[in-house]
């Protein structure tokens, strides 16, 4: 157990985690109450206006994922740290302040969305990224791991709470609320001793700077396979929102508080899959693709559910392999990156994780309208599975893994899988042939030790 929460004893991170953790507790407040709000009172229960939404508030992933990257590997994390989250306080407060006031529209809300949008693209590789000034590299997987079971404890409670107090005093109140959660983690970097931060590589001005990060990538197909399942389940697998306001409305006939209960039951596996994440000393490539499985396995399930209830319990284990694959999978980036290229792999990463969605939210959403929400639950399930087939395939033929069978043993186990031959060779003779830009010289071309677990 004390493995699993060793990060927190730096002050440096402990002081991080509780203000990001009371900050995500509002973010998830206004995400509830903000698609609440689009879904019961300014439409007819659309959940195709919900996708829109949500596209417009992730989609400057795809657009600024490059520049948001170099700013992170160029200038002070911390300073611009405190510009995103002072940005997304102020449009917490518009956005607040024209609902409580009567006069908030559809495109009010859409146009705030995408105004946040822009804003987090910038903010998001910065924030993970910035872990690696607080901790030591050994430390990184736990840090990373305890950031999302930070995010998935706000998610259990800030969607209960936002359901509540929708029903009560209504969304805008929310919103209001949730700019003062962003005090609380400006409050912590304020408190975070600048001099006490770790001194890591900086990425040279000059051009190209962005281009280098791309070739980068091209040259890790580890990464590039992470980044292929990432974007499938991302894309069509994690509309949680839509797929839970769907089920709770139109299914079930329930209202704002049932769909906040479920978006924190859900998180109960989150959270239990994010904890699992951090007790392990790193994260391996079969956690990532069997997490990818189990995930669009239990999404199946949930679209059968019969009922709000037994909908509930399905939801756990969704919620559990979903953040096992996702922790897992940016741990691995994280580690397995050169510290002067993070930043831009980091940007690359979020964008394809977030940036799928203005593809996938209006699709699964206009799924739902037009053949239901368990279909488009169905939707969910399929990603998982493509995208654990995708990556056990490029084990395999990476040379990685393979079926091996002992003669001598009796049942399942006369067939069982091996690590394989490291494909190093390969990608070393790749740069031997000046494939590769010359930075990418430090790159980690990744083992079987690192890939699958002995």
């Amino acid at each position: 157990m004390t493995s699993t929460f060793k990060s927190l004893q730096i002050l440096n991170y402990r002081l991080w985690f509780i203000g990001a953790l009371i900050s995500n507790i509002g973010t998830w407040m206004q995400r509830t109450a903000q698609d609440w709000l689009v879904f019961d009172h300014l439409t007819d229960h659309d959940a195709g206006a919900m996708g829109i939404t949500m596209a417009l508030q992730l989609g400057p992933q795809l657009f600024l994922a490059p520049v948001a990257g170099l700013l992170a590997d160029r200038f002070n994390r911390r300073h611009l740290l405190l510009m995103t989250q002072s940005g997304m306080a102020l449009l917490s407060t518009g956005l607040g302040l024209l609902v409580v006031l009567g006069a908030g529209q559809l495109w009010h809300v859409y146009a705030f969305a995408l105004l946040l949008g822009l804003v987090s693209a910038l903010d998001a590789p910065v924030r993970q990224t910035f872990v690696s000034e607080l901790v030591r590299d050994d430390y990184l997987p736990n840090a990373v791991a305890l950031n999302s079971a930070s995010f998935n404890v706000a998610r259990m409670i800030g969607p209960a709470v936002a359901g509540v107090l929708t029903v009560a005093v209504g969304p805008g109140w929310v919103f209001l609320i949730n700019t003062f959660t962003f005090l609380a983690l400006l409050f912590s970097l304020w408190k975070i001793p600048v001099s006490s931060l770790r001194v890591l590589p900086r990425a040279a001005p000059g051009k190209g700077r962005i281009r280098e990060g791309l070739r980068y990538v091209r040259f890790r197909p580890d990464i590039v396979v992470v980044l292929v399942a990432v974007f499938i389940v991302g894309t069509l697998g994690l509309n949680f929102v839509l797929f839970i306001a769907a089920m709770v409305g139109t299914e079930f006939g329930l209202d704002a508080s049932a769909f906040g209960l479920m978006n924190s039951i859900m998180a109960i596996g989150s959270v239990a899959g994010a904890l699992l994440s951090a007790g392990r000393s790193k994260p391996r490539l079969r956690i990532i693709f069997g997490a990818a499985g189990a995930f669009g396995v239990t999404s199946g399930l949930a679209a059968l559910a019969p009922n709000y209830f037994w909908f509930g319990v399905a939801l756990v284990p969704v919620g559990l392999f979903a953040i096992t694959m996702m922790t897992s999978a940016n741990g691995y980036v994280q580690t397995t990156t050169d510290p002067v290229m993070r930043g831009r792999v980091m940007a690359l990463y979020m964008a394809i994780f977030m940036g799928g969605t203005p593809i996938g939210a209006p699709l699964v959403g206009w799924v739902a309208n037009v053949a239901g929400p368990r279909w488009s639950m169905s939707v969910a399930a399929a990603s998982g599975l493509l995208a654990a087939a995708i990556g056990v395939v490029w084990i395999i033929r990476a040379g990685q893994m393979k079926l091996a069978f002992n003669r001598r043993a009796r049942g399942l186990r006369y067939f069982r899988v091996v690590p394989g031959a490291s494909n190093r060779p390969r990608i070393a003779e790749g740069k031997a042939e000046g494939k590769a830009p010359k930075e990418e010289g430090a790159a980690r071309d990744q083992s079987p030790d690192d890939a699958v677990e002995r």
